[in-house]
């Protein structure tokens, strides 16, 4: 069902946030209630594309959008939020989702570890990351993600910013944005109700223990970015010592 093209039909706003209300006139769902999302107010009659399901305890509803426009969970969840009409919890089911998580490294003498974690529900290596939440950017998220699932306090690098798109079974497409994060310590704290077990690993290890090639682009440009803002740390640092001498003659 989700991704799916159908005729729909706009029926009136139910908030000023761009929620409305319609209905599905396909064929097989002839006069079907949805809600409707867009940014700006629709036509009256469009094909659409169902990117959503809620279900609540009055029952459950199809979200629409108009082509083009991407709606991820957290959006849709604040939108239902915000329209009064949902009682109680709900679940949503959702065509875009959206996460955020970092690449996260530590110092040691030995030189740079990489932490990867394994998810209880996941048979492979990867990076801490996690939903967005309602009112979260997406530095936020990273840095609760991470905390959450390993108790690690992180640094986000600037100028670093991954996207990884894939659609790992359906039509479900998912987005995660990585950031280069740096933590001080490598005591973790795993979620284990999330995370079934982590490693500290070089970046060689980490290259043979991801199995994923968006997951081995990221490995490439974050050693890339590592080295860069060392590079430009020490020449920073050349400057200042030389700044000190020249002022001290």
């Amino acid at each position: 069902m989700l991704g799916m093209s159908v005729d729909t039909t706009l029926y009136g706003k139910l908030s000023d946030n761009g929620l409305y209300s319609g209905y599905i006139s396909a064929s097989s769902m002839k006069n079907t209630p949805a809600y409707i999302v867009s940014g700006v107010k629709p036509p009256e009659q469009f094909m659409g594309t169902v990117i959503g399901r809620v279900t609540a305890d009055s029952g459950s509803r199809l979200i629409v959008a108009p082509p083009g426009q991407i709606y991820y969970q957290s959006r849709l969840r604040e939108l239902l939020d915000g329209s009064g009409r949902m009682n109680g919890d709900f679940q949503l089911r959702c065509l875009y989702e959206k996460s955020c998580g970092a690449v996260v490294f530590t110092r040691r003498k030995d030189g740079i570890r990489l932490l990867l974690v394994r998810n209880c529900n996941g048979k492979y290596w990867s990076f801490p990351k996690g939903h967005m939440e309602v009112g979260e950017n997406e530095h936020q998220t990273a840095l609760r993600e991470v905390f959450e699932e390993t108790g690690l306090n992180i640094e986000i690098y600037r100028g670093y910013r991954q996207v990884s798109d894939y659609s790992p079974f359906g039509n479900i497409k998912k987005r995660v944005i990585f950031f280069l994060a740096e933590a001080k310590s490598d005591r973790v704290r795993i979620q284990r109700s999330e995370i079934e077990s982590y490693v500290w690993v070089t970046f060689d290890q980490a290259r043979k223990m991801c199995s994923y090639q968006n997951d081995q682009r990221i490995l490439d440009t974050a050693q890339r970015a590592i080295r860069s803002n060392d590079m430009a740390e020490r020449r920073e640092g050349r400057r200042a010592r030389g700044a000190n001498k020249r002022g001290k003659i």
